[in-house]
């Protein structure tokens, strides 16, 4: 054996150990159960993007919308992936910006934190906005007033422990779960008994006989792309929470795992059944597809049903929002790309600088809504798809630089391979840039590509400024 095979070996080895543990000086608590992994993986594809996004892409693209979903669906699978291979490798709780910190430059890990903060921020906003109209619908009270409630309660559930967040996220996502399962089994039931209202009409023969699969064409169904994926964001959050997980390497690959099932049957499985029930043309844009198929089966309680399940979403994603948010704030703290003060922690192991910071802006962005409801708030909210993608993007190219590593033998292989990868992160990467061309074209959506530049130049400024003051910080070096 040479000496540089011994080298080899003895870096591989080092780097192995360092894979079994998180990045030094982390100091969260590993609290998040199997249980609650399962139904975070669960929860993070099943939001509004669903519930209520799909009556606008069925408009624009009747039944191939279910078509789009199992394409797109596909992609997330060899996302989810090729971001379980990099956690196996080392799990990390700022998994994103700590991967491309080391796999492309400090600069990439830099963008990567604060663009994935600023898209848990601003979708915080929107949700607990969104939860405060929803109230109205049983409660006359003014909308900040739910708001503010909202935002204090997830807040404290976030501070208080790791734990009491995996709770709320777990019953969240078990409302969602049972909202889906529970209207496939109703749909399921009139096709083949007959009964509601629509059991005269409901057939599956809705999914080609009103103008065929493709009623919009093909270009219909690509024009809807950016909803369809925009629907998947956070998915990916089942990352953040690795540095947390009490077993990662067992819970983690086994949560990924589920991803295409989970597709298979909340997506795909739903809008087959509630298209068999209701033809593709009695849906409109800005009506949910649930709301719609219970008021066509005749059932008196869907509208209140599926109004607390849209409300339990929103709750979801803002106590997701909070809950990211901190732990990214902290980690670019951690490596000298943020304000020193967001490193602290609570005695229960909870960011509270960066959670607190976060939480007081999603409240300034109610006030915002409230005041100023127009335009300038649809192009901050607008930006929310393009800077979760970015996401997604960070962590494809990463996989395929960590792949090319391992099999070199620099850095040790992971337990978790992506199968078919690097070829598969290709293409997941050409169908997201697919994805971006498509948003250009969208005149509704190309509001969002609008707001990139400006942030990139904020960024780029800001990380000019942090290096020329700490030039000796290592946090500024390729690793």
């Amino acid at each position: 054996m040479t000496s540089a095979q011994v080298d080899k070996g003895q870096g591989g080895r080092e780097a192995a150990e360092a894979a079994d543990a998180t990045t030094p000086g982390e100091g969260y608590q590993r609290a998040l159960g199997a249980r609650q992994i399962q139904m975070i993986a669960i929860g993070g594809a099943i939001g509004t993007g669903l519930f209520l996004g799909a009556g606008k892409a069925i408009a624009k693209a009747g039944p191939s919308l279910i078509l789009a979903y199992a394409i797109a669906g596909l992609v997330i699978f060899f996302i989810m992936r090729a971001l379980g291979e990099l956690l196996m490798y080392r799990p990390v709780s700022g998994s994103f910006s700590e991967y491309a910190r080391e796999f492309i430059g400090p600069f990439a890990g830099f963008v990567t934190g604060w663009t994935y903060w600023l898209f848990w921020v601003v979708t915080g906003i929107t949700e607990v906005t969104a939860a405060a109209q929803y109230m109205t619908f049983w409660f006359d009270i003014p909308q900040w007033v739910s708001a503010l409630i909202f935002t204090i309660i997830l807040y404290g559930a976030n501070l208080i422990s790791v734990k009491l967040f995996g709770e709320l996220e777990f019953w969240f996502s078990m409302v969602k779960v049972t909202a889906i399962v529970g209207m496939i089994l109703i749909c399921a039931g009139i096709l083949t008994l007959g009964f509601s209202d629509a059991g005269d009409t409901a057939s599956v023969t809705h999914l080609w006989a009103d103008g065929g699969f493709f009623p919009k064409g093909i270009g219909g169904t690509l024009m809807t792309l950016q909803i369809v994926m925009f629907a998947f964001l956070a998915v990916e959050l089942v990352g953040v929470t690795a540095g947390e997980s009490k077993d990662p390497k067992s819970v983690l690959p086994r949560a990924i795992n589920t991803v295409p099932w989970r597709i298979a049957v909340f997506y795909v499985g739903a809008l087959i059944m509630i298209l068999s029930v209701v033809p593709w043309t009695e849906f409109q844009p800005g009506i949910s597809p649930f709301v719609a198929a219970f008021q066509k089966m005749g059932l008196g309680l869907g509208a209140g049903i599926v109004n607390f399940v849209v409300l339990t979403a929103a709750l979801s994603s803002c106590n997701s929002g909070m809950y990211s948010t901190g732990r990214m704030l902290r980690d670019l703290a951690l490596n000298g790309q943020g304000p020193k003060f967001f490193t602290r922690l609570t005695r229960s192991g909870t960011p509270l600088v960066g959670t607190t910071f976060s939480a007081a802006l999603m409240l300034v962005g109610v006030w915002i809504n409230y005041q100023w409801p127009g335009d300038a708030f649809t192009y901050v909210v607008s930006f929310a798809t393009i800077s979760g993608m970015w996401a997604w993007i960070m962590i494809l190219v990463c996989q395929i630089r960590y792949r090319f590593q391992a099999d070199r033998g620099t850095l040790p292989q992971s337990t978790f391979r992506a199968p078919g990868a690097p070829y598969t992160s290709i293409f997941a990467l050409a169908f997201i840039g697919m994805v971006i061309v498509m948003m250009g074209i969208d005149k509704d959506a190309r509001i969002s590509l609008y707001c990139a530049p400006l942030w990139a130049l904020v960024l780029g400024v800001s990380y000019l400024v942090l290096k020329a003051r700490n030039p000796e910080n290592k946090a500024f070096a390729k690793r």
